[in-house]
C-alpha cells in the first residue's frame, strides 16, 4: 500500500541534528537520554546513526545479522502473498523497475536506468532497463521478463486479488521494436500512481516462471478484457496451476529473484537465513545495493521475556519488532546501552478494530450492519487506558485511515472517547436490548432471537494484542456485549478475513508515504475479490470518491477529496481506529551504516556495515 510522498512536521521521538536528508546522532552517546518527544524539521527523513567509536572485546566478530520477527510471511511467492514480513524478505531477493527511497521518502529507479520520460499526455511512461543486470544463471535482464512479471500479474487465474486493482489502470506494454531494453507502460488514465504501483511487482525471469513460454501467446490487453474466457485456455490454466503452486511459495529452491541475497533455509516457526549471493550484479553504488552482512537471519520470537534475555545476551542484532514495554525495560539496562542504539520512531503504520459489516447472517450474524451498532463499539474502547498502561502513553490516536504524518489527515474529525453510556444508548436505539435478564444484549433478526455476542479475532505475533483485546472485550462487557477472544496466526486470520470468514477482528495495516488509491482497502469492488476491503464497507458515491482520488494529480484537489472520503468513513464506522504504530528500533553498535527510517520496514539491513572485521570474505558489493 502506498501513501503521500511529501512530508510534514510531526513530534518524534528524539532530539536530531540534521544531516544530508536524514538525522544524525553526532554525540554516540552510551545513554539513552534523547528518547524524548520533541519537534524536528520537515528536512528529517530517517535518523543515521554515527558509528560507535568503541568496539568492545565481546562483541561478536561474525559478520551475520541476526534480526529479531514476531512472525512467519503468510508465503514467499512473487505476485500471491500478502504480509508485511513478505514484503520487508522481498527488498532483499528481489529487484523493482521503480523502487522506495526510504531515505528521502520518495522513489528511485531501480531495474531502470532512471526515472521514466513520461508522454506529453501523461499517458505513456518509457523506461529503458539498465545493461548490468543478470539472473543467477548469468541471463541478463530484458524487457520480455518485465513483460512477463505484469502478465502474471494480470492474468485472471493468478491468485492474486490484493494486488490487481493497482493494476487496473495499466492498459498495455510495448517493448521498443529498435531497442529491446527499452519498454513503454501505457496507462489509460492520469493516475497518482502511474509509477508507485512499480514498488509492489518484483521482477520474475520468465525463463524461470513459465518455460514453456505460455504467456507469450497471450497480450495483456486481453487479460485485462472482462469479457476474456481465461478458464477455456487449456495451457494458460495448467500455466496458473503450476504459478500458483505452493512450491513457489515455501519452497527456497523456487524463491528465486534478482536481489543480492537468496533464501537459504525456512525453519517454519523459527527462523528464515537469507545468504548472500558470490560475484553478484551490484556493485554497491548506492544503500539499497550493497550486500555487507554474508548473512541475515530473521528470527521469529514473540516471547516478551524471551526477546529480553536474548538481547541482554546479544544473542539478537536487530529488531523493529519490540513491544514498547520491552524497549523501555531493556533501556533501563545500562549493558543492553552499552551494545545496542535504541530509538522510538513514528510510522504511517496504524491499527484498527474491523467489523464485518456485510455478514452472510448464518454463520456470522448481522450484528454489526447498523451504522449505530458500528458507533457504540467506537465508544466502548478504553483507548486511553490502552495506550496508558499496554503503549506507556507513547502512541496517538488515529480518528480514520490516513496517518497524522501526512497533510491529507483530516484533522477536523473529533477523537471518539470511550463512554459506555453513550453507547448503550446508540445499541438500545438500534434495537439491542437484554430481554432475558442474562446481561447480554439480544434482537430478533429475520425471526431468530440472536445474542450480541461474536469472535474478536486477534494475532498471536505478539502478547500486546491479547491484551488489547482482552481491555475491550472487558469494556464491551460492560454494555452488555460478549466479546469471545478467538486467537490466530496470521496465515490464518488473513485467509479468514479475505473470505469475510470472521465477526470482528483486532488488525494493523502498514501505510507508506507516497499518495495513496484506497480501492484496495475501501473500495466495494475489493471486497465483491475478496481483496482487502475486509469490513465490507462502501457504496456508490464512496466508490466514486475513490475513483476520483486515484485520478486526482493536484495535490490541493486530491487532498481535499481524501479528506471528504474520511468523514464518509467516520460517519459509517466499519472500522474503529486505534493508534498511529510507533516504531521501536533495536541495533547492535557492532554494524555501522545504521539508519533508521520511517518508511517501513525501519532499517536498511543490507546496508549494516559490520564494525569490527568480517570472518569470512566479502563479496565485491560489500567491499
Amino acid at each position: 500500500m502506498k501513501a503521500n510522498m511529501r512530508y510534514n512536521s510531526v513530534f518524534y521521538s528524539l532530539l536530531l541534528g540534521i544531516f544530508c536528508g536524514c538525522s544524525n546522532n553526532k554525540s554516540n552517546t552510551e545513554s539513552n537520554k534523547d528518547n524524548q518527544n520533541v519537534s524536528v524539521s520537515d528536512s528529517v527523513k530517517c535518523i543515521k546513526i554515527a558509528d560507535s567509536q568503541k568496539i568492545l572485546p565481546e562483541w561478536s566478530k561474525e559478520n551475520v545479522l541476526i534480526y529479531h520477527n514476531i512472525g512467519e510471511p503468510d508465503d514467499m511467492h512473487p505476485t500471491n502473498g500478502n504480509s508485511a514480513v513478505r514484503s520487508e524478505i522481498l527488498l532483499y531477493t528481489q529487484v523493482y523497475l521503480i523502487a522506495s527511497d526510504q531515505e528521502n521518502l520518495s522513489l528511485r529507479p531501480g531495474a531502470a536506468k532512471s526515472m521514466p520520460q513520461v508522454s506529453a499526455n501523461g499517458l505513456e511512461y518509457t523506461y529503458e532497463l539498465r545493461n548490468d543486470i543478470k539472473w543467477d544463471d548469468g541471463k541478463p535482464l530484458t524487457a520480455e521478463d518485465i513483460l512477463f512479471t505484469f502478465k502474471a500479474n494480470k492474468c485472471p487465474l493468478t491468485n492474486n486479488p490484493h494486488a490487481k486493482p493497482y493494476l487496473e489502470n495499466l492498459k498495455d506494454i510495448v517493448v521498443d521494436k529498435n531497442n529491446p531494453m527499452i519498454i513503454r507502460l501505457i496507462m489509460k488514465r492520469q493516475y497518482i500512481e502511474n509509477v508507485g504501483f512499480l514498488t509492489d511487482c518484483p521482477i520474475m525471469q520468465r525463463t524461470f516462471f513459465d518455460p514453456k513460454n505460455v504467456l507469450s501467446k497471450y497480450t495483456f490487453m486481453q487479460f485485462d478484457d472482462p469479457a476474456f474466457k481465461s478458464d477455456e485456455q487449456k495451457d494458460l490454466n495448467e500455466w496458473a496451476t503450476e504459478f500458483n503452486s505452493p512450491k513457489y511459495s515455501r519452497d527456497p529452491k523456487y524463491l528465486v529473484g534478482l536481489g543480492a541475497y537468496k533464501i537459504e533455509k525456512w525453519d517454519a516457526g523459527q527462523s528464515i537465513t537469507l545468504i548472500r549471493k558470490e560475484n553478484h550484479w551490484t556493485k554497491g553504488i548506492n544503500t539499497y545495493e550493497t550486500s555487507y552482512p554474508e548473512k541475515i537471519i530473521f528470527k521469529i520470537n514473540r516471547d516478551a521475556n524471551s526477546q529480553v534475555l536474548e538481547f541482554k545476551s546479544q544473542a539478537l542484532d536487530a529488531s523493529t519488532y519490540l513491544s514498547t514495554k520491552t524497549l523501555l525495560d531493556l533501556q533501563k539496562d545500562d549493558k543492553f546501552n552499552a551494545n545496542y542504539n535504541s530509538r522510538f520512531t513514528d510510522t504511517y503504520n496504524y491499527t484498527l478494530l474491523t467489523m464485518n459489516t456485510n455478514p452472510d447472517g448464518v454463520v456470522h450474524k448481522k450484528l454489526f450492519v447498523d451504522k449505530k451498532v458500528r458507533r457504540a463499539m467506537a465508544y466502548l474502547v478504553p483507548y486511553d487506558d490502552m495506550n496508558r498502561i499496554i503503549n506507556r502513553g507513547k502512541n496517538k490516536r488515529m480518528v480514520g485511515p490516513v496517518s497524522p504524518l501526512k497533510p491529507e489527515c483530516n484533522n477536523n474529525l473529533k477523537l471518539i472517547p470511550f463512554d459506555v453510556e453513550q453507547a448503550k444508548k446508540l445499541l438500545d436505539e438500534a434495537g439491542w436490548k437484554d430481554t432475558d435478564g442474562d446481561n447480554i444484549r439480544d434482537k430478533v433478526i429475520d425471526g431468530e432471537k440472536v445474542q450480541f455476542s461474536f469472535n474478536l479475532n486477534y494475532l498471536t505475533t505478539q502478547i500486546e494484542w491479547k491484551d488489547i483485546a482482552q481491555m475491550i472485550a472487558d469494556a464491551m462487557y460492560k454494555a452488555g456485549i460478549k466479546a469471545n477472544l478467538n486467537p490466530l496466526d496470521f496465515a490464518v486470520q488473513f485467509d479468514n478475513a479475505k473470505k469475510h470468514n470472521f465477526d470482528v477482528l483486532l488488525n494493523a495495516w502498514a501505510g507508506s508515504s507516497m499518495p495513496e488509491d484506497f480501492t484496495q482497502l475501501w473500495h466495494t469492488s475489493s471486497w465483491v475479490s475478496n481483496g482487502s476491503n475486509f469490513s465490507g464497507f462502501g457504496n456508490a458515491e464512496s466508490d466514486a470518491l475513490i475513483d476520483s482520488i486515484k485520478y486526482a494529480l493536484d495535490d490541493t484537489k486530491r487532498i481535499a477529496l481524501v479528506k471528504h472520503l474520511q468523514e464518509i468513513i467516520y460517519d459509517e464506522q466499519p472500522s474503529v481506529f486505534l493508534f498511529a504504530g510507533i516504531r521501536r528500533v533495536a541495533v547492535h553498535k557492532r554494524f555501522g551504516n545504521c539508519e533508521m527510517t520511517f518508511e517501513r520496514p525501519g532499517l536498511i539491513l543490507n546496508n549494516l556495515k559490520l564494525l569490527s572485521g568480517v570472518s569470512s570474505k566479502s563479496s565485491a558489493s560489500a567491499d
